[in-house]
């Protein structure tokens, strides 16, 4: 069974909405009717009654007591009867006394014996409509019954004073029928109609097209808050598929060079035009580059991965800098290039010490590699405010401005002809920004093109 979609829902609700309202309508109209018209004309009657009763007790079927019940019968379309035998109303009084059936039951009369009022709302036994009415009882001495007036009046009277408030009612309940109407319409158009974007923008998301965007002219509210999350969503998933694609020609490309250099020099071997020897060397190095490349791409791909879990551990920083230098010191003497260290020795971070390690050899080996042979480099480790800052400095080619930010990409290399002759693979930075990013830490450049590139990294030192 397919569910209901958002919009069917919410019309569902304003129908229920919509009947609520007409039945809370409907029952205020027949409290209005009831409390209003009906009740409060019994009530009057009663009032009336108990008048003319008292009357009746002061001075009997007296000239004034005429008046006063031709006074209240001028000024109501109630019908008035008054009678000193009880047994009329057993008739059909106050109406023709032929008429066989009862206005006042057997049981009515024993309560109007016994002094007491009644209250009568029932079929009118002629005219077939309902009427209401009430049989004051007069009293002599000893509470002895002596006479009754009975007050009546048919509905349709009082319905037909009730309508003229009763068309205002419907118009009312009408009018706030139209409004929730059209209130819903708005609203569903305004709430359902950007679901229904932002389910066609998640559509194609899914299916991987993130080119569509969510628009929306409204002002600043939670479904514009939303929709630019989407489209920022969508940005990036954009941005994630693009770099996919360049990383996937960039391996292409970076995986396909040595194997093309390999194979021209396995057929030259071959076929006797390049020297053995010399193109045994030239394969060595171009399959050391090339298992350089799947070691980092495997390595860039674990780091990513969170599938490489580090061994944290308090750390001497100090004496792991000088283990990373005394290992790239041997690549710096063959351009007879010195490693200073200017450490606090006191400093101890959180870290995993191969990780951390790999980074700085990473770091030390480009400042050797893009500096002219005879320059220092500078390595200082200083510590403030519970933060280690390490700074490797070279006076080497130095970095475009205009390369910086995009130094840490996978692949990118600043000068590609020097940066392959030397066997990089383009995936150094982007490694050691992964590693400084799982210690929590952060790793910036500074670099000025032909003075050098200083390279500094800051982590939290161990409390």
């Amino acid at each position: 069974m397919n569910a209901l979609s958002i919009k069917k829902k919410v019309w569902m609700g304003i129908g229920v909405t919509v009947l609520a309202v007409i039945l809370l309508s409907s029952m205020l109209i027949f409290f209005l009717y009831e409390r209003l018209y009906v009740d409060q004309q019994i009530e009057q009657f009663e009032r009336e009654g108990q008048a003319l009763a008292a009357l009746y007790d002061q001075e009997g079927l007296s000239d004034e007591f005429y008046s006063f019940l031709e006074w209240s019968q001028q000024t109501s379309d109630a019908v008035y009867v008054v009678t000193e035998d009880p047994m009329e109303l057993a008739g059909g009084a106050p109406f023709e006394d032929e008429y066989s059936e009862e206005m006042i039951s057997f049981e009515e009369r024993q309560i109007l014996l016994q002094g007491e009022s009644v209250y009568v709302r029932r079929d009118h036994p002629r005219f077939q409509q309902e009427m209401i009415g009430v049989a004051i009882p007069f009293t002599g001495e000893g509470n002895r019954l002596e006479g009754i007036v009975f007050i009546s009046q048919p509905l349709t009277d009082l319905y037909e004073l009730f309508s003229n408030v009763l068309w205002w009612v419907i118009l009312i309940v009408a009018l706030v029928g139209g409004v929730i109407l059209f209130m819903g319409s708005r609203l569903t158009k305004q709430l359902v109609g950007p679901l229904l974007k932002m389910k066609l923008v998640a559509e194609k998301m899914e299916s991987g097209d993130f080119s569509e965007r969510i628009t929306l002219k409204r002002s600043e509210d939670e479904f514009m808050q939303l929709a630019d999350s989407i489209n920022q969503l969508a940005d990036s998933l954009e941005q994630v598929e693009s770099n996919r694609r360049i990383f996937l020609a960039n391996v292409a490309h970076e995986l396909r060079t040595p194997l093309s250099y390999m194979i021209g020099y396995m057929e030259g071997i071959e076929e006797e035009v390049i020297e053995t020897k010399k193109g045994m060397i030239i394969l060595t190095q171009e399959a050391q580059r090339l298992n350089r490349l799947v070691n980092d791409l495997l390595d860039l791909a674990q780091l990513e991965g969170d599938k490489d879990s580090f061994d944290k551990q308090p750390v001497v920083y100090a004496e792991l800098i000088r283990e990373a230098s005394e290992t790239v010191q041997v690549i710096a003497n063959q351009k007879q290039m010195a490693i200073e260290l200017d450490l606090n020795e006191e400093s101890i971070i959180v870290a995993d010490r191969d990780r951390m390690k790999q980074v700085l050899i990473n770091l030390l080996t480009n400042a050797v590699a893009y500096s002219d042979p005879g320059n220092p480099i500078h390595v200082t480790l200083q510590s403030a405010d519970g933060k280690a800052e390490v700074a490797i400095k070279d006076y080497g080619y130095g970095i475009p401005e205009k390369d910086i930010p995009r130094v840490t990409e996978r692949f990118f290399r600043v000068k590609r002809g020097r940066s392959r002759i030397d066997g990089g693979t383009g995936l150094g930075l982007s490694i050691v920004q992964e590693i400084i990013a799982k210690h929590e830490g952060i790793f910036h450049l500074h670099s000025e093109e032909d003075k050098g590139t200083e390279a500094i990294i800051v982590l939290k030192e161990y409390d």
